[in-house]
């Protein structure tokens, strides 16, 4: 039996903001693409690039992780924007860099943010979502978020979501890396070695006190007078035994 999900509403008043304007009239606006305006090749290649900018985050955006199969039947219109992006979240790559590698709680967080366009509105939210994860496997749970009147009020079949919340910390897709703080913090990505640094650093500065304080002895002290011997072999000048004069050389008594 599948377990409802637990009633949570908005706790700030930042969710009520529909939108941020007009793209035209502000620069924080995203821009949104639209199946419906795609007239050319390039247009088709900007909207499924932007579903790839959305999905995967600018952070994971790989050669290895499109999906030719989707991507052509985008281009054929066989399927619309919203199974493109169903599809991206279902992925193994998908899952191998961003769901592998996070707990549920960080999962609700980053779908919300990338599908949804907006995030949690509380805790109750997330814990209520993560219970979804829980019981109905990730898959299940993108399902539920792409099928949701939520979804559908705000993207419908043929627009690729966007950020739509005026929250801090925008863009969603630079705000949400692949690693957690806990899964980086296992891992030790991103952490400071502050031994290493100390050692570094006292090493440094026995360098600099050496150098301002020669002990006697020190060969460093040295090191100038050596480079000053100049070690090039000296030539002596070539004297012929003609030119010597021997009775000047030889002493005479007054």
């Amino acid at each position: 039996m599948t377990l409802p999900l637990l009633a949570y509403r908005p706790t700030t008043q930042n969710h009520r903001v529909r939108n941020f304007g007009r793209a035209e009239l502000n620069e924080d606006s995203p821009r949104i693409y639209r199946l419906e305006d795609v007239g050319s090749a390039d247009e088709m290649s900007g909207l499924i690039w932007a579903a790839y900018r959305q999905i995967f985050s600018e952070h994971v955006l790989l050669k290895s992780c499109r999906q030719v199969t989707l991507e052509s039947q985008l281009k054929n219109r066989a399927i619309t924007v919203r199974d493109f992006i169903r599809g991206l979240a279902q992925s193994d790559p998908f899952y191998r860099l961003v769901v592998a590698v996070n707990n549920n709680y960080r999962l609700v967080d980053v779908c919300l943010r990338r599908i949804l366009g907006r995030q949690a509105y509380n805790q109750s939210e997330t814990i209520a979502w993560s219970i979804r994860i829980a019981t109905q496997g990730f898959n299940g749970f993108v399902n539920e978020l792409v099928d949701s009147d939520e979804y559908t009020e705000n993207f419908g079949d043929q627009t690729v979501p966007y950020q739509r919340r005026r929250m801090a910390g925008r863009p969603f897709n630079l705000v949400t890396p692949r690693y957690g703080s806990d899964y980086r913090a296992k891992e030790g990505i991103g952490q400071i070695d502050w031994n290493h640094v100390m050692i570094r650093y006292y090493q440094k500065r026995a360098q600099e006190r050496v150098k301002l304080f020669p002990q006697a002895g020190d060969p460093q002290q040295y090191r100038t007078l050596a480079r000053s011997v100049d070690t090039r072999p000296q030539t002596k000048p070539v004297v012929t035994v003609s030119e010597l004069d021997f009775l000047a050389k030889v002493p005479r008594r007054r």
